[in-house]
This record gives structure tokens, sequence and C-alpha cells, in this order.
């Protein structure tokens, strides 16, 4: 209780007066977030910062539909290979500037810089020359991306991408103002510096524990706009975020304790939505203990998925036998139900399962896992480490493998995770467009989303190919048989499971806005 009580003093602080006090929405959405800057996103939470203060030239509604953000209209050419973005002459910047083109420009660029080294850089390969600049090949000056004029902008591809629209609603995409970074690595931390353009303006941060935002009054569909003020407060411990929660000084977390999630479902607290996301173990292919993949597949498939969703998670959760989702669309049908099943999550099944990791690990050398190396695993603290703990048994009991568990903090978490200073740890991958490809494209070589280190120049054909082509038969054929080579061949990570999103929220938090990319707005939220 006293870290409630610590917080609700820091509330106090940052109120402007005790009459709008009322009209707070106070939130949570995890720990202190890595970076909130555009350029630096590379997690759910960081991007539900940056989607309320910042807007790219498209947006989504409540209805997950793709609508124009600052863009007021586009025209794509009819080889698909270029997109006019005409910007709304109303698009201003919390401080009243026009915004302008050159600022997406910059931000293209800084993105694309590879001195930039942005984790998430690889969502910008469709523009033209992006993956020549990002190697070293080309000046920034060179990407596709011009400023015809202060309202107009030309994006031009490599290849005709279909999703463009989609993937410009990503806030990493976000105009940036480069008097407020350029040599300022502080810039996010002050209202002074960190200017968005979007629904809100932040006007006070106290790392570790709070980030308080209000309504932007220069924001171009101010009027759409109902919470007046948002509080995101930060919690590491989801225990304490719950007590907040019943206690009420908090009315949402992103986050929950799985251990509670049956007494939140009986308070009427817990609300679960549709997610397209897969929690994963990723393996470092490079490690020498895991080079060989009859240890990676027998690893995996001694791991009781069954028993981690309906014992551990408990909210509505689907065993993962593949790293692609449910929900997205193939050519005729589900893209997961029409692909193969790698192995069995049925529960009759497992038994069969174990046997067939056994005899795999002793063709690897490992009978009854004599001489096998203990594993490190890595994740930060919550219901990871509940799941890690039950793997741990599960190796322990099926295949005499030892494993330690090491807990970092979140962001000490996702650098070695990035880096790949790890041997095993928890990961996942939650889709930043409604197409296979924002999962299968992160495992190429040279991709800035494999954080594996997998490594299959067969595996990059099939993904260029893919990206290369607007015949929705290739594109889906291609990525089934780059995730057959994925999972199937070298099981280059270990699935555990697809996500949805469940959250904690105050029954009298109302329109709180969930999409299946598991981004959330609090634009339209009321406290009733």
């Amino acid at each position: 209780m006293k870290k409630v009580l610590f917080i609700l003093l820091t509330l106090t602080l940052f109120s402007c007066s005790d009459k709008k006090s009322n009209e707070i929405i106070r939130v949570s959405v995890g720990a202190e977030p890595q970076s909130i800057d555009p350029s630096f996103l590379s997690a759910v939470d960081s991007m539900i910062y940056a989607v309320h203060i910042f807007e790219g030239l498209t947006t989504k509604d409540k209805n997950n539909n793709v609508v124009g953000g600052v863009a007021e209209s586009w025209e794509i050419s009819e080889d698909g290979l270029s997109i006019i973005f005409n910007l709304r002459d109303n698009a201003k910047w919390s401080d009243g500037k026009p915004v302008t083109a050159d600022e997406f420009v910059y931000s293209f660029r800084r993105l694309a810089n590879p001195k930039t080294a942005s984790s998430y850089s690889f969502l910008i390969s469709p523009v033209k020359n992006a993956d020549k600049i990002m190697a070293g090949k080309l000046n920034i000056e060179e990407l596709g991306i011009e400023a015809i004029d202060d309202k107009t902008l030309i994006i031009k591809f490599e290849n005709p991408t279909a999703y463009f629209l989609e993937l410009a609603c990503i806030p990493i995409f976000s105009p940036l103002r480069k008097e407020f970074i350029e040599g300022n690595d502080n810039w996010t931390f002050s209202p002074d510096t960190y200017i968005g353009n979007g629904p809100y303006k932040m006007i006070g941060r106290k790392p570790d524990e709070i980030i308080s935002l209000e309504i932007n009054e220069n924001y171009w569909n101010k009027d759409s706009i109902k919470a007046n003020r948002i509080d995101f407060i930060m919690f590491s411990d989801l225990s304490t975020a719950y007590a907040a929660l019943k206690e009420g000084s908090l009315l949402y977390s992103s986050r929950i304790p799985n251990s509670d999630i049956d007494t939140l479902r009986k308070e009427g607290y817990l609300i679960t939505t549709p997610s397209l996301g897969t929690s994963y173990y990723a393996l470092n292919n490079t490690n020498s203990i895991l080079k060989d993949k009859r240890v990676r597949r027998a690893l995996s498939l001694a791991i009781d998925r069954n028993y981690i969703v309906e014992n551990i998670t408990k909210g509505g959760e689907k065993p993962a036998i593949a790293f692609v989702p449910y929900g997205l669309k193939d050519i005729n049908g589900d893209f997961r139900e029409n692909g193969i099943k790698y192995f069995s999550a049925d529960k009759e099944d497992y038994k069969n399962n174990i046997e067939e990791a056994k005899n795999l690990l002793t063709q690897a050398g490992y009978p009854n896992g004599a001489n096998f190396p203990v594993l490190e695993f890595k994740t930060n603290p919550g219901s990871g480490v509940i799941i890690a703990e039950a793997v741990q048994q599960m190796w322990k009991e099926n295949l005499n493998i030892d494993m330690i568990i090491v807990q970092e903090d979140w962001a000490v978490f996702q650098k070695n995770r990035q880096t790949k200073h790890y041997v095993l740890c928890r990961a996942d991958w939650i889709g930043d467009y409604l197409d296979p490809m924002t999962f299968l494209q992160l495992f190429t070589i040279n991709g800035a989303g494999n954080r594996v280190g997998y490594s299959n120049v067969n595996y990059d054909k099939l993904i260029l190919e893919a990206q290369s082509t607007m015949d929705n038969n290739i594109r889906m054929a291609n990525m089934h048989k780059a995730e057959d080579m994925l999972i199937g061949e070298d099981m280059a990570l270990i699935p555990l499971y697809h996500y949805t999103a469940s959250s904690m929220q105050n029954p009298k938090l109302k329109d709180v806005f969930v999409d299946t990319l598991e981004i959330r707005r609090f634009f339209y939220s009321y406290i009733k």
C-alpha cells in the first residue's frame, strides 16, 4: 500500500486543480518504458504512449479501420510503386506550428539511418532504397520519400506494398521536429521538447512513476476526443497495480497478475479482447548448446502448452503449434487454419510428444539428458516467471534437463534480447498490420526483428519474393513455405500460445479502445 499512497501523492503534484481531478483517467500499461521516442519504439507499451501524443499519415478508427490521420487524402499509382499524400491544412503540433511534409521526411530518414540503430527499422524496408541505406550502401537522402511542398508528400516503394496504409498507422512513422531532437538525447523527458501532433500533449513526466497527458488543443480532430486528461502510472509489480485498481486510484491496467485472474473475472475487473500475437521462447540459434535443431525440437515437444493456457494464463489463449497466429486472412480462409500442424498440441498426444523429444535428445548425443549443460533462461518479472517455472519443471521431469531462471528489469531485458545476450528468453510478437508478413519478415538474416539469430538463405528468398509481388496466390504460398522452414524444418524458436489481450478495468471506466495489435487508445474514455 506504500506504493499506492506514493502514487496518489505524485498524482496530486501533477493535478492541475481539484475541479479537474475527477476527470483524470488514471491507467497503467506497465513499468517505465525503454523509450517513447517514435524512432525507438520496440514494445506495445511504448507504442501506446506514442499513439496518444503523435499521429502519422493514417490512423485507426474505433472499428479498427484505417482512416486519414495527418493525411487528408492520398493517390496510389497504377503500378502500386508510389503514393502521394495530401496533408491537412489544419494539422498542427501541440505548440501551434503547422505539420509539414518535411517533418515526415526527417522522421523516415532518421528511422532508416543505420546510425539510429532502431530495432523497428525493418518496417521501413518497403520504402525505396531503405534496405541499402540501412546496410550503409546509400546515403539517407536516397530514401524514397520527398516533400513536393509543405502539404504534399510522395513515398516510393521497391515493390508494390499493399499494406503500407496500415503500416503508416504505426507511431514509428510519425512526423518529428528536428530542432527538438538533434543534440538532445533527453528530448522525450521534457514537455518543452517532447512536442507531438496527436490528440494529447505531455504535461509532466517522472521516470519510473508517471507520464501525464492532456488534450492537445491544436489537434485537428480534438472535438472527437473525450478524455481531458490521462495519467499513465508506472507499475512493475502487478499485484500493486491490482491493489491500486481495487482501491480506486487506478482505473485500468493492460497487464494483469495471472495468479489473480480467477478473482479478477469474478469481481468483474477482467476484460478480454482478441489479439494478433504469439508468445514464444526465443532460442539463440548462434549458441553452441542450441545449434542442433534436434535439441530445439525436443525442448519444444516437451512443453505442455495446454497446462500453461489452462492453469497459468487462463485468458482464453490457444496453444501454439506454429508462429503465425489465428486471425490473418489467406487466399481462402484463415492462414493459420490452412497451415501445417508442425506438432500436435492436443492433450491426448502429449505423451507421444515426450517420447519423440527423448528420442531426439538421444540422437543429439544426450540420452536421458546426460551431460546436457544447464540452460539459462532470461525473463522480466511477472507472469513470464510463472510460465518459466512450469517449463523448468517439464524439462526436468521429461528430459532431465536443468534450467536456471534469471529475472531482469524490463529495459535491461529488452536490450539483452535485442543484442542476443541470452541462451533462451521469453519473447512475443504482436502484429503491426493485418498480414502474415508482419510475423514472417522478422526472421530474415539481416532482419532487425531477428532476435534468435536465424539464418536461412532459402527462407530469405521466399520472403523477398512474397514482398515483391502483388499476386496474393504467390505471396501466401511463399509465406506458408517460409513458416514450414522456420518451424517445421528448423524449429528456430518455440511457439507457446497465441494471445488474447487481457486487462484489468474498473467497470466505471467506459470506451477503452483495444485493437487486435493490442494498442490501447484512451481517446474516447470517460468515467460513469
